[in-house]
């Protein structure tokens, strides 16, 4: 099992191949989505959230959460030392592929999120050449390999699972992942137009929505005949047939 190391804490985007790139495709992706997201607080989750451009947001209060120094606030992902409900939005780019249970860690990140608050994930997608790595043994234990990646239909059904709306959904990362390889900006057009589900990265926006976890049915009133309801909250009566009546 793969599990929060010291390794891929104190690794930043220029350790990825290309990962400058897409950092700057990360931020020009979510460039329209920031001045949309309001509220109080914005949480960003694990150490490549350092380095993601959120200035566009109308929050005012931002903050990293990681355990190491860096962080602004030094903690565990699945243990969040935040009140229920006290963020209104968190971003967590690359950090479910690190984690032993990471639907446990978008769990607590629920619990700490406000209703109709925006949850903003980014990952390695395995259906691109980012899985390439996993294939050479000397690229299996480094960084960002060693991690297990997910595909995006899963990390959609977790969402799913906890009531969340995706609201935006896309493939970054036209290009190769492996350090020797890449190639010609035209096929990297052509990629992206005839196969727009093998980008590097899958990056999701998605909203919290108050739902209930158990719907509920509505209720056929059904009139009976002969049966008229009491006009007080008290003791109805008998019930008496017209016979009696006369």
């Amino acid at each position: 099992m793969v599990s929060s190391s010291t390794e891929s804490l104190w690794q930043g985007w220029e350790a990825m191949p290309n990962g400058m790139q897409l950092l700057a495709e990360i931020d020009e992706a979510m460039a329209p989505w920031w001045p949309r997201i309001f509220g109080y607080h914005l949480l960003k989750l694990g150490a490549l959230s350092l380095d993601l451009d959120s200035s566009a947001s109308k929050i005012n209060h931002t903050f990293t959460l990681f355990p190491d120094h860096r962080a602004d606030v030094v903690a565990d992902f699945d243990q969040l030392p935040l009140k229920s409900s006290s963020v209104d939005a968190v971003a967590m780019p690359l950090l479910l592929e690190f984690e032993q249970d990471p639907y446990r860690i978008l769990r607590e990140v629920d619990r700490v999120l406000v209703s109709g608050g925006y949850l903003v994930i980014c990952g390695i997608n395995p259906f691109s050449s980012a899985y390439s790595g996993k294939l050479f043994p000397k690229y299996q234990t480094q960084w960002p390999w060693s991690g297990r990646f997910f595909m995006p239909a899963r990390v959609k059904d977790w969402l799913g699972l906890l009531g969340y709306q995706l609201v935006d959904e896309r493939r970054l990362g036209f290009h190769a992942f492996m350090p020797e390889w890449d190639y010609p900006k035209i096929c990297r057009k052509w990629q992206q137009r005839l196969l727009p589900g093998t980008g590097l990265l899958y990056l999701f926006v998605a909203r919290k929505l108050d739902t209930p976890l158990t719907p509920i049915a509505p209720k056929n009133k059904k009139r009976v005949a002969g049966w008229q309801p009491a006009a007080t909250g008290g003791f109805s009566g008998r019930h008496m047939k017209q016979s009696d009546n006369e």
